[in-house]
């Protein structure tokens, strides 16, 4: 029994999948990084046209976003999320430095200034040809991957650069070390504390004890889409690959700290029409029921909240955790910590380098950790991987042909069906 801080280490293997292994791609001599983020308002004076910015094409009136924006009017308009991309930038800088790796970093956000078309026209003009892209959201669904794909597609082909500049992107790494380490750290010290305030450090109150991991919510038919494309063979736990990678770091991350523990994944931050499905339980919703107990249950007297769908304690973390969330749980007497993101965590940043170095001709690092049986995750996707809805757009980083793509690279057939199934099967249920 985990009571003291210590931690089992991550269960990590550099096996390759026999499924993604066929989207893997030939290191390349790339001679620039972008950090591709979503970006947010600075200032009181942003907070509409931000808003403005993330609803677009969807034709939602002004009157509505005002009344949602809340969240950013109660932190004087300004977000977190771009002083952490400021801070991450520096931190991969003096990284790759430290490592001799000679890549400068660019950064361009998706909603906000610097916003990518123009950051692309930056790193070309500064004669750049072929950039590694790395994004702040890691895991498989329309939002976290294909819609930065999209991104550099049409800017791209807006800035008259498709043809001229080449932009790669790197795997979906929720499974990475890097990423997984800092929660298994947060995870361990958030039990010593919540076993601190309930008077039982010796752990004999853990069964009162429950783990929620946090993340954000997608409505369930962009979920059940998440990872798959036409002909997809795979069976998903959860009925998605956003959900299954979530679930698989879960446990990874409990067997490491506290196996014995019970835990739960909830989700975070819905918006959108209200008769449109999205995944649940709701986190807040989800405190209300296991503080009551029930179905033979004990009620829940402490609980570690793990924002494990997240790089950075950006809005949806410091306003739906630290403020609604923290709120509920002070409301239902419920003694609660919230992990930290990992940020600029020392094994975050170092990952993320292992990360673009498994990509780079120079100082290629030919195995690919991963801390789960679902990756490591492709590098280039499969044609129609995460669908688009609304219609398709030009795209990195997919298999395929076609005047509306523009190809990073190009996918290998799959080993064959048998092993397809055998290389990402359901690993079982939560408990």
């Amino acid at each position: 029994m985990t009571v003291d801080g210590a931690v089992a280490p991550i269960a990590v293997s550099v096996a390759p999948n026999p499924v993604t292994e066929a989207g893997r791609a030939e290191p390349a001599e790339y001679d620039a990084i972008l950090l591709a983020s979503f970006g947010g308002p600075e200032g009181q004076d942003d907070v509409l046209p931000f808003l403005r910015n993330v609803t677009r094409g969807r034709g939602i009136p002004d009157e509505r976003l005002e009344a949602v924006s809340h969240h950013y009017r109660a932190f004087g308009g300004i977000s977190p999320i771009n002083a952490q991309n400021r801070a991450l930038k520096a931190a991969l800088e003096a990284e790759l430095a430290a490592q001799g790796i000679d890549l400068p970093v660019y950064w361009g956000n998706r909603n906000w200034d610097p916003y990518i078309p123009q950051t692309l026209q930056d790193i070309y003009d500064a004669g750049h040809r072929k950039v590694l892209m790395l994004t702040t959201s890691v895991y498989s669904c329309y939002s976290s991957c294909r819609q930065y794909r999209e991104d550099i597609g049409v800017a791209l082909t807006e800035t008259g650069l498709a043809g001229r500049l080449r932009v790669d992107k790197i795997r979906q790494y929720f499974d990475h070390p890097g990423f997984v380490a800092p929660f298994v750290e947060g995870t361990s010290a958030g039990l010593k504390t919540v076993r601190e305030a309930l008077g039982a450090a010796d752990g004999s109150r853990d069964s009162e004890i429950r783990v929620l991991f946090s993340t954000h919510s997608i409505p369930t038919r962009d979920a059940e889409a998440a990872g798959r494309s036409e002909g997809e063979l795979r069976e998903f736990e959860g009925g998605s690959a956003y959900v299954a990678q979530h679930l698989a770091n879960a446990r990874a991350i409990m067997a490491a700290v506290a196996p014995h523990v019970a835990w739960d994944l909830v989700y975070q931050s819905r918006s959108g029409a209200p008769h449109i499905p999205w995944l649940e339980p709701d986190i807040n919703d989800h405190l209300d029921a296991i503080a009551v107990g029930g179905g033979g249950t004990q009620a829940v007297k402490g609980t570690v909240i793990v924002p494990l769908g997240f790089v950075s304690d950006h809005m949806e973390v410091v306003w739906d955790l630290d403020t609604e969330a923290l709120d509920k749980c002070r409301e239902l007497g419920i003694e609660a910590v919230r992990v930290p993101t990992p940020g600029v965590h020392r094994e975050f940043v170092s990952g993320l380098v292992k990360l673009i170095s498994e990509r780079t001709v120079d100082r290629n690092l030919a195995q690919r950790p991963h801390a789960t049986d679902l990756g490591p995750w492709y590098d280039v996707c499969r044609p129609g991987c995460c669908e688009n809805f609304r219609g398709a757009k030009p795209v990195i980083a997919e298999a395929g042909t076609g005047e509306s793509t523009v190809l990073g690279a190009t996918h290998d057939a799959y080993p064959d069906a048998t092993a397809e199934r055998q290389g990402t099967s359901a690993p079982g249920t939560e408990a």
